[in-house]
């Protein structure tokens, strides 16, 4: 598959902790890449300012990961909406009421993708079992009507067997060349993760930290092309 259909499986996380850091990486990678992600650390730094002007340039998952009470999660959802992006997730652990809520607020915005956390690619559970929960979160996560879940590439291929392939499954936890786990545990190589029925791959470190980014995004299309 071309890297112009396999860029926009390819996420990259901007781990970073300011407009300028992310605007400067977005602009190493140009158009390498069709997604950056948004998590908690730079959009408590930088806020919805920031959000709207990565967007103009790509997709953005905005990875804020709600896990509150129904109505507020849902709150949380139509502001997310407000602001453009093309994809927010929940942690699926808040029960089936607060997904049935968020799903209810995300349906106002049809550009937009809902899905759930299932079990952190950080979470020292046993595999046998992350992947029995997480089979189960997706389960919840569909039945309240949203989108996809975020798990590791271990239950990707069971989660689109019982959810259909078009559940999505979004796969953080991505290494490639020996590279350092850091706090991932549940961890597999970009063709290994296509392979297994991940859907978009998220990147962090292994892009962000290399000598060149832009290079590094490559290098990880090239073997997402390779399946």
């Amino acid at each position: 598959m071309s890297n112009d259909a396999m860029k926009d499986r390819l996420m990259v996380a901007l781990d970073v902790n300011s407009s300028d850091a992310a605007l400067a990486m977005r602009d190493r990678l140009g158009d390498s890449v069709g997604w950056l992600k948004v998590g908690l650390r730079l959009f408590v730094a930088e806020g919805p300012p920031l959000v709207r002007d990565l967007n103009q340039s790509h997709q953005v998952f905005l990875d804020l990961k709600f896990h509150d009470i129904p109505n507020t999660v849902a709150q949380a959802v139509e502001s997310a909406g407000g602001l453009g992006v093309n994809m927010i997730n929940v942690h699926a652990g808040g029960g089936p009421e607060m997904l049935a809520g968020a799903a209810q607020a995300a349906a106002d915005f049809s550009d937009m993708a809902l899905i759930a956390v299932t079990v952190l690619t950080s979470d020292t559970m046993p595999k046998d079992q992350a992947k029995i929960v997480a089979l189960e979160r997706a389960k919840m996560a569909q039945d309240a009507g949203l989108n996809g879940v975020v798990c590791s590439v271990f239950e990707a291929a069971a989660i689109k067997s019982a959810c259909g392939t078009d559940f999505i499954t979004v796969t953080p936890g991505i290494r490639w060349g020996g590279q350092d786990l850091q706090d991932q545990k549940r961890v597999a190589d970009p063709a290994s993760a296509i392979a297994g029925g991940s859907d978009y791959l998220v990147v962090g470190r292994p892009i962000l930290h290399a000598p060149d980014p832009r290079q590094a995004a490559l290098e990880a299309l090239s073997f997402m092309r390779s399946v």
